[in-house]
């Protein structure tokens, strides 16, 4: 009878979510985290002041600048960027930790940190073997720019910044292992779903069967 190896951990997905302001990935991120109950999210901070409905150490960790600066100079932060004045990073520590226990994480990051992540992956094995990379964004500018004038939480130069920075963050669409056209809520998570499905079974990801020779009674190979 053949006879499998000594089973081994599948190695975790790190699944990273870019795309410009209004492109949809922090929606998508929600619908994948109560899609995927195994799926956690990585936590991020920023020195930006919680919104309605924010909760610290669920949504962000709020920090001042002096302990966000004190992360960064600890080497605490995989990535840091300033975006419209606030300052957003990535804790290493514990993301390290949890794809070193083999837990699949889920990253909601903008196009700067995404590079950054990317550009991190020769020097760091644990981003190497698991990060996965998907810009979405909607198909055309028109209804990128739809999206982000229909928020109505911003001043219109906020959104005038926010549009001008957004087209040219779509140059970037490129970089990324995937790329998805937003259309529905409904659309992009099962889109977004089966680019995870796949990536967890990819090879080098899975533990081989190690076959071994054929143990049958009658001796024969």
């Amino acid at each position: 009878m053949k006879t499998f190896g000594p089973a081994t951990r599948r190695l975790p997905v790190l699944l990273l979510v870019t795309g410009p302001s209004g492109s949809g990935k922090t929606t998508a991120t929600h619908e994948m985290l109560a899609r995927f109950p195994g799926l956690s999210r990585v936590i991020t901070c920023t020195t930006r002041p919680p919104r309605e409905g924010e909760r610290p150490g669920v949504d962000y960790h709020f920090l001042s600048r002096e302990e966000f600066e004190q992360r960064g100079c600890r080497g605490d932060l995989l990535e840091q960027a300033q975006v419209y004045g606030n300052h957003y990073g990535t804790p290493r520590s514990g993301l390290l930790a949890q794809l070193a226990a083999g837990q699949d994480l889920l990253l909601n990051l903008d196009v700067q940190g995404a590079a950054t992540l990317r550009a991190l992956q020769p020097e760091e094995p644990s981003l190497r073997e698991s990060l996965v990379t998907v810009f979405l964004t909607p198909a055309t500018r028109e209804e990128l720019d739809r999206r982000l004038r229909g928020r109505g939480t911003d001043e219109p130069g906020v959104i005038a910044r926010r549009l001008a920075e957004a087209h040219a963050e779509l140059q970037h669409a490129g970089d990324c292992d995937y790329l998805v056209y937003s259309t529905t809520i409904g659309t992009d998570l099962e889109r977004i779903a089966a680019i995870y499905e796949a990536e967890r079974w990819r090879r080098h990801r899975v533990p081989q069967p190690g076959f071994g020779p054929d143990t049958t009674t009658d001796g024969r190979a």
